[in-house]
């Protein structure tokens, strides 16, 4: 069992990725959550009780993920002729509102802790669950920035930092309980406080990267500049100008570009050396490139790279 969950899924499509990575995640965080929760009844802490819902959330954020994966897979229709990459960037931004909302809920109950101290139990069940915990959700993380990087997932991404936070956050309730079993101090209501804001401040670092790629940012000057590399090593192109990039989601990159090829050069030429420098693009960056040919003057020196996105 631990060797499939650990393999690498690296013969499977990029939406099997997903939704393997989406299924994982649903399973672990639901006994993470089940476990936390029943510590934290028993051992009447507030800290150990957030970190349960925080679970929850994460839960959730996988169910999204699913969805947004097996949605965003959907092949083009005539509503949606660049394909439906984009939702999976919707969907990493409900995640963050989940997030977000079950920090709200969380700041809420630990502000009340805070107000009016009660001393936790702490015991030997309470500690293996939360080291246990802590081991889960470091694996969770680079699982899932693993397979961030390969699918080429900001959804992926933000869960696997997500799950780091949960790691760090757990970390610091089994430190507080520690502190306060051995120094007598009742630290469980400030600690509850510390994960409700750092599970919001998650949120809504979540939602601006979705927004962000929602809005459409810059492209990457390093995708730039080597498209604008690869089509000025073409024979016969003396320039290039006028490049846009357009993020249609994740795999789903298109763009356009003017390339100055001599007037006197023969057009069947010129037509098959673009077809092939458009099918190298796509082939070694991923992209969908169309070139439009402008005729310059043989008299003309040199190569020139330009463009906007």
């Amino acid at each position: 069992m631990l060797k499939w969950l650990m393999r690498d899924p690296v013969d499977q499509s990029r939406e099997q990725r997903a939704v393997f990575a989406g299924v994982l995640g649903v399973v672990v965080n639901l006994l993470l959550f089940a476990s936390k929760l029943a510590v934290g009844m028993w051992a009447n802490s507030i800290a150990i009780i957030s970190d349960a819902f925080n679970n929850l959330s994460d839960l959730g954020s996988a169910v999204v993920a699913v969805f947004g994966a097996k949605m965003s897979s959907a092949p083009p229709d005539r509503e949606h002729p660049h394909g439906h990459g984009r939702i999976e960037y919707v969907a990493a931004l409900v995640v963050s509102f989940i997030i977000f909302s079950v920090g709200l809920e969380l700041l809420h109950s630990a502000v009340r802790k805070v107000l009016n101290p009660q001393p936790v139990e702490f015991s030997a069940a309470v500690a293996i669950t939360l080291c246990l915990s802590i081991g889960v959700k470091m694996w969770l993380y680079f699982y899932y920035r693993r397979v961030g990087r390969r699918i080429d997932s900001s959804l992926n991404r933000a869960v696997a930092v997500d799950s780091l936070n949960d790691a760090v956050a757990t970390s610091a309730v089994l430190a507080g309980a520690v502190l306060s079993r051995t120094t007598g101090a009742v630290l469980d209501g400030y600690l509850g406080l510390g994960i409700s804001l750092l599970i919001m401040y998650t949120g809504f670092s979540t939602a601006r990267e979705s927004a962000n790629l929602l809005v459409g940012v810059s492209a990457d000057p390093e995708l730039v500049q080597r498209i604008n590399e690869m089509i000025l090593q073409g024979r016969g192109i003396r320039g290039a100008h006028d490049l846009r990039i357009h993020d249609y989601g994740p795999g789903r990159t298109l763009a356009s570009i003017h390339a100055e090829v001599d007037d006197k050069a023969s057009l069947v030429e010129m037509h098959a050396e673009i077809d092939a420098i458009e099918d190298r693009i796509e082939d070694e960056l991923g992209v969908t490139i169309v070139i439009h040919m402008d005729p310059v003057s043989g008299r003309a020196e040199g190569k020139e790279q330009g463009g906007r996105t």
